[in-house]
This record gives C-alpha cells, sequence and structure tokens, in this order.
C-alpha cells in the first residue's frame, strides 16, 4: 500500500479533523519524521553527556530516548487507529492510540524518578562537567527539538498526538537547561547547576505525564466523556425531546479521542411516534455531547409515576 493510499484514507476517515490536511501531510509522516530525527540525535547526546560528564546531557538522552519510544508508539497507534473494524474488534482499533498514551505517560513518569535519584547523589557529591562540549550539543538537541515539535504539532489533535508533542516538550526544556547549566559551569565553574537543573525538568515533564496517564486511564476505564455523564444526559433528553418521559441505563464512554459512544433506555408516551422520537435521540445526543453512535433502546410501556422515575436515576 503506498503511502498516497495511506494518506488518502485517512483524510476519508477522519474528515471531521480540523482541516488537519490542508498542511500537506499526515500525522503518520510527521511523527515518522519526528522518531528518526529524535532517534538518531539521541545517540550523539548519550555520548556527549558521557564524554562532558553532564547528567543534563544524559537526562537529555534519556527523554530523548523514551521520547523515540513514544514516537514509534504514536506511530504504530496512528496506523492501527486508522484500521477499519474487523469480527474482533468491531469498535475498529482507535483504542491504540490511548494504549500508546498510557504507556508513554507511565514511561515518563519512571525516567523523571531515575533523574531525580542521580541527581540527588550528584548535588550531595558533585562530579566534574565539562561546559564547552555540553554547551554545543545541548544547543544541536534543543534545534532538532524543535524541528521535531513544529512536525507535531501541526498534526491533527488526539491524545496520541498530544502525547508525542508532550515528549518533544519536555526535551526541549532539557535542552534549555543543559544549555543553561552549561553557561553558568562555563562562568562559574559550580557544576552543582547540572543536577539542579535536570531535577527542574524533571518536575517540568512529571506534571505533564501524570496528565496524559490520567486522561487516557480514564478512557481506558470506560470512564464518561466529560460533561456526558448519565444524569445529565437523561435531564436533557427529557427536555428536549418530545414524548419522552423516561430515560435510564444509560452508558456513555469513549473509544479514543473525539469519539464518544452510549447506550440507553427510552420510555416514550403513549401515542408517541417511535421512530421519529429515535431520530430526534440520536441527533440530540450527537449535536450536544459529541455522541456520534448511539444504540438506544425504545421502550413503549407508558411511563412510571414520578417516584419510579426518580429510581430509575435521570435526576441528581
Amino acid at each position: 500500500m503506498t503511502a498516497d493510499h495511506h494518506s488518502h484514507d485517512h483524510s476519508h476517515n477522519h474528515s471531521h479533523s480540523h482541516g488537519a490536511h490542508s498542511h500537506g501531510m499526515g500525522n503518520e509522516k510527521r511523527v515518522m519524521f519526528a522518531m528518526w530525527l529524535t532517534g538518531g540525535f539521541m545517540f550523539l547526546e548519550a555520548a556527549g553527556g558521557i564524554f562532558s560528564g553532564s547528567l543534563a546531557l544524559l537526562a537529555d538522552a534519556g527523554h530523548m530516548l523514551t521520547d523515540t519510544g513514544a514516537l514509534m508508539l504514536a506511530f504504530i497507534a496512528t496506523k492501527l487507529a486508522r484500521r477499519p473494524a474487523d469480527e474482533a474488534r468491531s469498535y475498529g482499533y482507535a483504542r491504540a492510540e490511548i494504549l500508546a498514551a498510557f504507556a508513554n505517560g507511565i514511561v515518563m513518569i519512571g525516567v523523571v524518578a531515575w533523574i531525580a535519584v542521580e541527581a540527588v547523589g550528584r548535588i550531595m557529591e558533585p562530579a566534574p562537567v565539562m561546559g564547552a562540549p555540553m554547551l554545543a550539543i545541548a544547543a544541536a538537541g534543543l534545534l532538532v527539538n524543535i524541528v521535531a515539535f513544529k512536525l507535531l504539532h501541526g498534526g491533527e489533535d488526539s491524545l496520541n498526538m498530544r502525547g508525542a508533542a508532550l515528549h518533544v516538550m519536555g526535551d526541549m526544556l532539557g535542552s534549555v537547561a543543559a544549555i543553561a547549566a552549561a553557561l553558568i559551569i562555563m562562568t562559574t565553574g559550580m557544576t552543582i547547576a547540572d543536577p539542579i537543573l535536570s531535577v527542574l525538568v524533571a518536575l517540568l515533564i512529571l506534571k505533564s505525564a501524570i496528565g496524559i496517564t490520567k486522561e487516557s486511564a480514564h478512557i481506558l476505564m470506560e470512564g464518561t466523556p466529560e460533561g456526558a455523564d448519565g444524569a445529565k444526559i437523561a435531564d436533557d433528553l427529557l427536555g428536549n425531546v418530545g414524548g419522552v418521559c423516561n430515560v435510564h441505563h444509560v452508558h456513555a464512554w469513549s473509544l479514543g479521542t473525539g469519539r464518544a459512544v452510549a447506550t440507553l433506555h427510552a420510555q416514550l408516551t403513549p401515542g408517541t411516534d417511535a421512530d421519529k422520537a429515535l431520530g430526534e435521540i440520536k441527533a440530540r445526543l450527537a449535536e450536544k455531547f459529541g455522541i456520534g453512535h448511539a444504540t438506544v433502546q425504545i421502550e413503549l410501556e407508558g411511563c412510571p409515576d414520578s417516584s419510579d422515575m426518580h429510581a430509575a436515576g435521570h435526576r441528581h
């Protein structure tokens, strides 16, 4: 299958995205370029870190390693998410990118812990650091990160792409910190600046990594999409769809970024046109809650009295 065919498929399947394809390059290609770029530079930076004795450079190379892994996961996930549904995966493969984002977040938290432990040892017992080679490599690293970030930032918005861009952003901060540490060491000879700045970067990454991990875990745990809990959906349908007198058994969850689905039971007052009500319920779910796929069970046996309705749980 050619690359052209891939990009055609992508734009066809994601026609609802924010005109992302006017950029002329799909997420897949963007991620692949960024992956090769960061992966290649990582080796140079690790060697530079060992040569100059800089933890900040090694920490940045560690980021680049997780970046490369993150981008590889993002690349695989972007390909998988585009695969059509099959018998084994009736909803398709959209969850692949959420799994990738979750794995990214966990790995980053681990890297932060490693940097922190290393840095504490260095603060207690400062090690010699060579400022000039450290500065040169950190500056080159910053350039590589800026290019990778621009590539990823121009793509479509998804949790997976945000996860990948986040890694690279953390890396940019890592390079900036390494440049600052190198300048301090060159001007004052204070090698303690190296581990202190590496911890600063680690903390910045930690905040973002926890955010992505929580968001992806919520989706993996079938959590309700933001603003679409059962009580809200039930109340909204009761107030906006004629003939609906009770809504219960409401479940809403996300398959992936921006792909919410729901199931619910709706009871209608006698004489209501069931097909018309069904169409209006689905249209309302799509318009108000962004739920593109809903399975609605219509019940025609009339509505219970208000005490039973409260028991059915459509109100707070």
